[in-house]
C-alpha cells in the first residue's frame, strides 16, 4: 500500500515539477529607457517600482570624431552646470536593489561617429574614466560607477563600433564587469550595430520591434515579429535577447498588453536566448502602466 502511494505521488509530482522548471526557464526581466522626459519621475522612483532589472540612461548624444562628449538627460539635469552629479545617490539606490544602470550611447538624434580604431579607443577611455570604473575630475554623474554601456546607434555608419565594444570589454579585467548591451532595429542585420554584434561581446540585446513595419506586430498579427525574432536568435551570440516594444499606443509596433501575454510572449519564450522585454520608455510606462500589467507574464 505504501509503495502504491509513493508511485501515485511521483506520477502527480512529475507534471508539477516540469511545469515549475518550464516557468523558471521562461522567466524574463524588463529593461527600460529613462532620461528623455522630465515628466517620467526620478531615477530612484523608477527603480523603486520593482518592475525593472535594467535601466538605460538615455543618451550620450555626442561622441567620437574629436568631439567633446555631450550627455543629454532632457529636463532631469544640466551636465554643463554640474547638476547631473545629483544622480549619484539615485544610481546607487538602483544598484542596491540589484538593478543594472547602463549609459546609452546615441539615440535617434545626435552627433556621433567613430572615425578610426584610435577614435574608438579614445571614446572607450573617456567612458571608462567618466562613467565606469576609472577616474576623472569631471565625471558628469558624480562618483557613481555605472554597470555598462548600451549601443543605441541609429545614424552615421557602422564603422569601428566593434572596436569600441572590444576596448570596453577589456576593462572588465580591471574590476567589476562592464556589461555591453545594444538596441538594434528589428530588420536583420541592423545597419549600424550589426557588425559590432557579430563580435559576440554583447551581454544583452534589446531589439526594437517598433517603427519597423516589416518585422513588428501589426493589427493582431505577430507573424512578422516572430519570424524576425527567430532570425535574430539563430544569428547572433548574446547572453540574452529581449523583445523591445513601446509602452505607448501612438508608436507603430505597439502590442496591447493582452496580446503580448497571450500571443507574442508564448511564441518567443521557448528560445534559450529569451531574456524578457525592453520598454520604450519610462515616461510612456508611467502613463500607461504597461510594465505593471505584464510583469507576471514576462
Amino acid at each position: 500500500m505504501a509503495s502504491r502511494t509513493r508511485t501515485t505521488l511521483s506520477v502527480l509530482l512529475i507534471p508539477l515539477l516540469l511545469s515549475l522548471l518550464t516557468a523558471s526557464a521562461r522567466a524574463g526581466s524588463i529593461a527600460v529607457y529613462w532620461g528623455q522626459n522630465g515628466g517620467e519621475g526620478t531615477l530612484a522612483d523608477t527603480c523603486a517600482t520593482g518592475n525593472y532589472q535594467y535601466v538605460m540612461l538615455a543618451f550620450l548624444t555626442t561622441f567620437g570624431n574629436g568631439q567633446t562628449p555631450v550627455l543629454n538627460l532632457a529636463g532631469h539635469c544640466d551636465p554643463p552646470s554640474g547638476t547631473c552629479t545629483g544622480l549619484t545617490s539615485d544610481i546607487q539606490s538602483c544598484q542596491s536593489r540589484g538593478i543594472k544602470v547602463i549609459l546609452s550611447l546615441g539615440g535617434a538624434t545626435g552627433s556621433y561617429q567613430l572615425t578610426s580604431t584610435l577614435d574608438a579607443q579614445s571614446v572607450a577611455d573617456y567612458l571608462w574614466n567618466n562613467y565606469l570604473g576609472g577616474s576623472s575630475s569631471s565625471r558628469p554623474l558624480g562618483s557613481a560607477v555605472l554597470d555598462g554601456i548600451d549601443f543605441d546607434i541609429e545614424g552615421g555608419s557602422s564603422d569601428y563600433y566593434g572596436d569600441l565594444a572590444n576596448f570596453l570589454s577589456q576593462y572588465s579585467s580591471q574590476g567589476n564587469k562592464v556589461y555591453l548591451t545594444a538596441a538594434p532595429q528589428c530588420p536583420f542585420p541592423d545597419t549600424y550595430v550589426g557588425p559590432a554584434l557579430q563580435t559576440g561581446l554583447f551581454d544583452y540585446v534589446w531589439i526594437q520591434f517598433y517603427n519597423n513595419g516589416q518585422c513588428q506586430y501589426s493589427s493582431g498579427d505577430a507573424t512578422n515579429l516572430v519570424n524576425s525574432w527567430n532570425t535574430w536568435t539563430s544569428s547572433i551570440k548574446a547572453t540574452n535577447i529581449f523583445l523591445g516594444i513601446p509602452a505607448s499606443s501612438s508608436i507603430p509596433g505597439y502590442i496591447p498588453q493582452n496580446d503580448l501575454t497571450s500571443q507574442v510572449l508564448p511564441a518567443i519564450q521557448g528560445s534559450s536566448l529569451y531574456g524578457g522585454i525592453m520598454i520604450w520608455d519610462r515616461y510612456a510606462d508611467v502613463q500607461n502602466n504597461y510594465s505593471g500589467q505584464v510583469l507576471g507574464s514576462v
